[in-house]
């Protein structure tokens, strides 16, 4: 078995996608109320994750990083990939999401309750207020780890103010969208070579990986 770390990958969105007249455009979004009511598990030390992608992949605005962590909140497998599209569609999202989830890690459908976790980084111009765009990133995220067998986790933005963890309230202000990664020990700081993590196991903690 096989767990990757994938660079960042462009996509872009089908002219019919960017409609406003779809009847469906506007309810592919979950607004913060909807979120906070929707039972995603608090990350334990947001702080540690956050800056362990951030030294992973390095995003700059429009780069969604989506990871998949354990139980103990240790990083299995991330990929990293730039949005091109204008429109804000949430199940354009969800389809991007779960390609790459797919590239990176076997689905777990087959379990009666899932055991690990997906949770998404998203890098944005802006302040830390939510927007439709932070909504349907969010529809995306719950619709995808529901297809592929995950339990739903955490949605961060990333902006130059500093990253925050929408509906818990937690953020801060390193890493930033404009700030250097810090490094991560042992590891491969390129996006263009991330390591691959074969067998059973687990990569290196990203608790050990924090940004001061």
């Amino acid at each position: 078995m096989t767990f990757e770390f994938a660079p960042p990958v462009a996509f872009s969105m089908p002219a019919s996608s960017t409609s406003a007249d779809s009847p469906n455009h506007l309810t592919r979004l979950l607004e913060p109320a909807e979120w906070a009511e929707a039972g995603i598990p608090l990350l334990r030390s947001p702080r540690e994750v956050v800056g362990g992608l951030h030294a992973r992949h390095r995003p700059t605005p429009g780069t969604a990083v989506v990871a998949v962590l354990d139980h103990e909140e240790r990083l299995v497998a991330s990929a990293s990939f730039t949005r091109r599209a204008t429109a804000t569609d949430g199940w354009e999202f969800r389809n991007a999401l779960l390609a790459h989830l797919r590239r990176v890690i076997p689905h777990d459908l087959r379990r009666r309750t899932p055991v690990r976790t997906a949770a998404l980084l998203y890098c944005r111009e802006g302040d830390e207020r939510w927007t439709e765009e932070d909504g349907a990133w969010m529809w995306g995220l719950r619709d995808a780890c529901t297809l592929h067998g995950l339990r739903c986790g955490a949605y961060i933005t990333l902006t130059r103010g500093g990253w925050q963890v929408l509906g818990e309230g937690r953020g801060g202000r390193r890493p930033h969208a404009a700030s250097e990664p810090s490094p991560l020990g042992g590891t491969a700081r390129s996006t263009g070579s991330m390591p691959v993590r074969t067998g059973g196991g687990a990569p290196p903690a990203l608790r050990r990986a924090a940004a001061r």
